[in-house]
């Protein structure tokens, strides 16, 4: 902690100096200073040297790369300009992503154990695992075991940036950081955070069938983080709203489920009323998120089933600093939804099947 005191903009320029000298002992020092520097920074502060940080990411050592792209993270959300800080960020995710692809296989060959839990404090002694068992670590090989030890922190970083909503649309129009996210992914739950935000809709139509009365709808999906959203929200518009019968959610979950500030540890409670499922029959689960929902002829279709077994959880937004809305734009008449329903196969009691 000798530097404390220094000042946010003292550290960066020690920092600035570091990499142009390639200076490794001043650069450890300039990092030092850094996250010391960091936790005593004022919002204002940080917000202010968030883009002199991320010009200075390209340059960064690659072990070193994943902090600092948090710490612009940082500065984004006390208030930096996104623009200008998106770009070296989203260039670093990206080749983490590509890295990564690499590591299942090298550890396999060189060390054969269970693959390593993602922890960036354990990033050395996972180098030296593989170095030790694989005869040496080249450039690529260091790139795979760092990309997947700090993968979190990239996503962290990422979600920063992607929370903006002109860098969002950016990245899904490109789609190469959609796909590298899907393709790196391990299994549903593996980069959640990264791959909903980057499948999030800011205003996407979606049509719903609630198929025990045979009525249909006309809805508007706004910034919405997962299915749980999507639930309480789906059942306060038909419910709240006297289209279906039921008990309708609190207005604190609904609140909660749009725009309001909450609390994680004692976010209001709320139970589903429907089993949502596709238009094939499929289940679409409320950890998923809506685009997850297939489209049929166009169009999102989301057919709304008796539950068969009861839910409750928290009702909040997946991503707390993102507001979101679900709306109703139309009621079907009963010809129109007779003709989706004709397009929809039967209700499924199990996800496998009946």
């Amino acid at each position: 902690m000798i530097f404390r005191g220094r000042g946010l903009n003292t550290a960066v320029d020690r920092l600035e100096r570091a990499l142009a000298e390639r200076d490794d002992v001043l650069l450890n020092e300039a990092y030092g200073q850094l996250r010391d520097a960091f936790e005593e920074a004022k919002p204002k502060s940080s917000a202010e040297v968030g883009p002199r940080l991320a010009a200075l990411l390209p340059r960064t050592p690659l072990g070193a790369g994943a902090i600092l792209a948090v710490m612009i993270g940082a500065c984004v959300e006390n208030g930096a300009d996104p623009q200008a800080c998106s770009g070296p960020v989203l260039a670093g995710v990206r080749d983490a992503l590509r890295d990564v692809a690499g590591f299942p296989a090298l550890w396999a060959e060189a060390v054969g154990d269970d693959l390593p839990e993602r922890d960036h404090l354990a990033l050395g002694e996972v180098i030296e695992r593989v170095a030790a068992s694989a005869g040496g670590l080249d450039e690529g090989r260091f790139a795979a075991v760092s990309a997947w030890m700090q993968l979190p922190l990239w996503e962290m970083a990422a979600v920063a940036m992607l929370s903006h909503e002109e860098i969002r649309r950016a990245a899904q129009a490109d789609g190469t950081l959609v796909a590298s996210a899907e393709e790196a992914a391990l299994g549903d739950a593996d980069l959640k955070c990264l791959r909903y935000l980057l499948k999030m809709f800011d205003d996407e139509p979606l049509v719903v069938l609630h198929r025990p009365t045979g009525t249909g709808y006309r809805m508007r999906v706004t910034r919405i983080g997962d299915n749980f959203q999507l639930h309480t929200l789906i059942r306060h518009i038909l419910i709240g709203g006297g289209h279906i019968a039921g008990d309708p959610p609190s207005a604190e979950a609904v609140a909660a489920s749009r725009d309001a500030a909450f609390d994680p540890d004692s976010a209001p409670t709320t139970t589903g009323a429907f089993n949502l499922a596709g238009a094939d029959g499929a289940w679409i689960w409320n950890e998923g998120c809506p685009a997850d929902i297939p489209i049929v002829d166009g169009e999102r279709v989301l057919v709304l089933d008796p539950p068969t077994y009861e839910r409750t959880w928290n009702a909040s937004r997946f991503y707390p600093h993102i507001t979101g809305d679900l709306t109703l734009e139309a009621l079907l008449d009963g010809a129109e939804t007779q003709a989706y329903l004709a397009k929809v196969a039967p209700p499924r009691l199990w996800p496998d099947g009946d």
